[in-house]
């Protein structure tokens, strides 16, 4: 008899928290003031810092408890110039976005023929030495999807392409963007150099940029003029801001909900991830006010390192970066489907139109990977991301393309979630381990 009470008094607690998120703003006003009064936040800026200042005043002055920043090394890297043009058959201007990491051309460029690849597997099929001297342009679409999948599925093409191409003799790189937009803006994103491999400058191409320059190269030779001017620092800093909200009956476990606070430095961050910033703080600030139950924080990898004593004390953990459109369906944590914990939550989420999928969630965010590598299970609350990938890492990337009721949806679906998983006597640790077994 008191189970079932205590359970149907969580139910209610939970409705009231999903149905006070609809019409709460807390999280709206957060990211657009840090969208208004700062703008981007590339990793290792004084933009950074200063974003980092902001969200512990904000968590400070919302009551919660130890909160705090944290600083760790990272190797800065800033944009430059970035200039592209075609000379040959014509002059034409074309519009780039040099990748994150990459090194600079020389100061006057580098002007030579492209070779134009319509498939990324035709690039990793040329044989080495056939680029020597050349541009390799990849011009292969990543397809539109609700999910977001395509863009796991096409990450390698602006990773692993610079470095590929010098393998193959290439002296820069570009790749049509990891977008599914038609606009004349390229989408910027990180690459990764291979060891021992050259490496070279690299960029990416609006999708009608690329889509010419496909045209041009199926009617003759063509070469473009490249000049890109990035630098980097190898002793600057980056932040985490984290902070509690402490629960009493049962002080050593964590439900940590994390998003990222830094950004590209094209647009002011607002999709990707002020956003998520905005629902993980809307849903804690929530929880703080109805009870108190879950530590909420913006993380990564140094995060992880710096706090490993936690990870043993993780019961579960989740990320909110990809936009700030509805939730649409929900995944639990692996050996959590038939438990009183998930019919309870589907109940709840289902009034905001949220279905439950009968898979585990196996990932939930890049920051909260380690923590799922450590062992601890995970959630997913998945959005609506058909549109996502047409602005995510473009300088439209602004704060007027959050709807504030649609984010507010996604924060009423993380409110109770982490709520009812923080009061469910469920071990989502061992309810893994056995899924596994």
């Amino acid at each position: 008899m008191f189970e079932a009470s205590a359970q149907d008094s969580d139910t209610v607690t939970a409705q009231k928290l999903r149905d006070a998120a609809l019409t709460d703003r807390f999280g709206y006003r957060f990211v657009e003031t840090l969208t208004t009064t700062i703008g981007q936040r590339l990793a290792g800026t004084e933009a950074l810092t200063r974003a980092s200042l902001l969200a512990e005043s904000t968590l400070l002055a919302a009551g919660f408890d130890n909160v705090h920043r944290e600083s760790f090394p990272i190797t800065a890297w800033m944009r430059g110039r970035e200039e592209a043009e075609v000379t040959a058959p014509s002059s034409q201007r074309l519009v780039v976005a040099t990748l994150g990491g990459s090194v600079a051309t020389p100061p006057g460029g580098v002007e030579t023929e492209i070779v134009v690849f319509a498939r990324y597997s035709q690039l990793l099929a040329a044989a080495p030495g056939s680029l020597d001297g050349k541009i390799a342009v990849v011009t292969e679409a990543m397809p539109r999807v609700m999910d977001g999948s395509s863009y796991g599925a096409a990450i390698s093409i602006r990773r692993s392409g610079p470095s590929e191409a010098a393998k193959r003799g290439a002296i820069a790189y570009l790749h049509r963007s990891l977008g599914t937009d038609d606009h004349r803006l390229a989408h910027v994103g990180a690459t990764n150099y291979l060891e021992g491999v050259k490496r070279i400058p690299a960029a990416a191409l609006s999708v009608p940029d690329a889509q010419q320059l496909a045209r041009m190269a199926a009617l003759g030779k063509v070469r473009i003029r490249l000049v890109l001017t990035p630098t980097s620092d190898e002793h600057a800093q980056s932040w985490t801001v984290s902070g509690e909200v402490r629960g009493s009956e049962r002080p050593d476990e964590i439900v940590l909900i994390g998003a990222h606070l830094d950004s590209w430095d094209l647009g002011t961050g607002a999709i990707d991830d002020g956003a998520g910033v905005a629902i993980v703080l809307g849903a804690a600030n929530l929880i703080a006010q109805f009870f108190g139950a879950e530590e909420m924080n913006y993380s990564g990898p140094a995060y992880a390192k710096m706090h490993a004593d936690d990870i043993p004390h993780i019961v579960l953990a989740g990320e909110a970066d990809f936009g700030a459109r509805r939730v649409y369906t929900f995944l639990a944590p692996a050996g959590a489907m038939n438990t009183p914990f998930l019919q309870t939550l589907a109940d709840t989420l289902n009034p905001l139109g949220i279905f439950l999928t009968r898979q585990p969630a196996t990932n939930s965010g890049d920051d909260i990977a380690p923590r799922h590598d450590a062992g601890v299970p995970v959630i997913a609350l998945r959005q609506n991301g058909i549109d996502y990938f047409d602005i995510h890492h473009t300088a439209d990337n602004t704060f007027d393309k959050i709807d504030p009721q649609e984010l507010a949806q996604a924060t009423a679906a993380w409110v109770a979630a982490v709520y009812l998983a923080f009061q469910s006597e469920l071990d989502f640790r061992k309810a893994a381990k056995d899924f596994k077994n």
